[in-house]
């Protein structure tokens, strides 16, 4: 195979994402792996996933770029770029119109308005507070003594929205098991948690028309996307796989650099 792939990796605080893309923009592989102490080892790690299922070679990859909290610690990438750009990027490539993006991830939330050429207009970033977060939504869960991944069921399942008071982590712990001293359901708490993230989003920032939502919280706690629809009334759309938007835009950008680095040799060589 000629090396027309092109890699992005997104190195989150919580979990590192690959993506490859063919010259088409196509997504042929990808992987997610927790980020753990090691990024480096870690990337790499899931490189070697993403190109097995892309049936590839670590040698196809014309260019790769990386992005994320540990963008500077993957030893194979051919170019950075921050993750502002890149979840912009790959959310207008998949909703290609004046949008607002919310990216909830492990440690920050990101919300980046984005007029009809993709261009960003403004951007606001979470990052010295869990509130709102992936992590938030762990704390919570060992708190009530269930699985994280069973969060999104229970949600869906509650009869009420007990509201909590408070957006910061520590206090929220507290007031949970308050709740729970007081007989309310696990449910109805689930709910009233997944009600405390949509409205630390819409404390960030004003939203435009066309939203949409992107990262792992979304991907594994789809509710969160019909709760913010019915909050607002706005239209929220999703990404196939909204964990992968930074990553797919670092691949983008890749493919861009690629392309640019061919045309100035082109240019070089016309000139000789």
């Amino acid at each position: 195979m000629s090396k027309e792939l092109f890699a992005g990796v997104d190195v989150g605080a919580s979990r590192t994402k690959v993506a490859i893309l063919n010259e088409g923009k196509q997504l042929l592989g990808y992987a997610v792996r927790r980020s753990g102490t090691d990024f480096a080892k870690t990337s790499e790690l899931a490189l070697a996933e993403a190109l097995e299922m892309a049936g590839t070679r670590k040698e196809d990859i014309a260019f790769s770029v990386a992005t994320g909290y540990g963008r500077k610690n993957v030893p194979y990438a051919d170019d950075t770029r921050t993750e502002i750009g890149c979840h912009a990027k790959g959310a207008f490539h998949f909703f290609p119109m004046a949008i607002t993006v919310i990216d909830i991830g492990g440690q920050d939330n990101k919300i980046i308005k984005l007029d009809e050429k993709g261009r960003r207009i403004n951007f606001k970033m979470n990052r010295k507070c869990a509130a709102g977060t992936g992590a938030f939504l762990e704390e919570m869960a060992m708190r009530l003594d269930i699985p994280l991944e069973q969060m999104d069921q229970l949600a869906r399942q509650a009869q009420e929205t007990v509201e909590l008071g408070s957006f910061c982590t520590v206090f929220s712990a507290t007031e949970v098991l308050e709740k729970i001293r007081q007989g309310k359901k696990v449910a109805d708490i689930v709910r009233g948690l997944f009600l405390s993230v949509i409205k630390r989003v819409l404390e960030m920032e004003s939203l435009t028309e066309r939203v949409v939502m992107t990262g792992g919280v979304v991907e594994h706690n789809p509710y969160l996307v019909e709760m913010l629809r019915e909050r607002t009334g706005l239209e929220v759309m999703v990404p196939e796989r909204p964990q992968l938007t930074g990553a797919i835009g670092a691949a983008l950008y890749a493919l861009e650099e690629a392309n640019n680095r061919d045309n100035e040799q082109v240019g070089n060589a016309g000139t000789k």
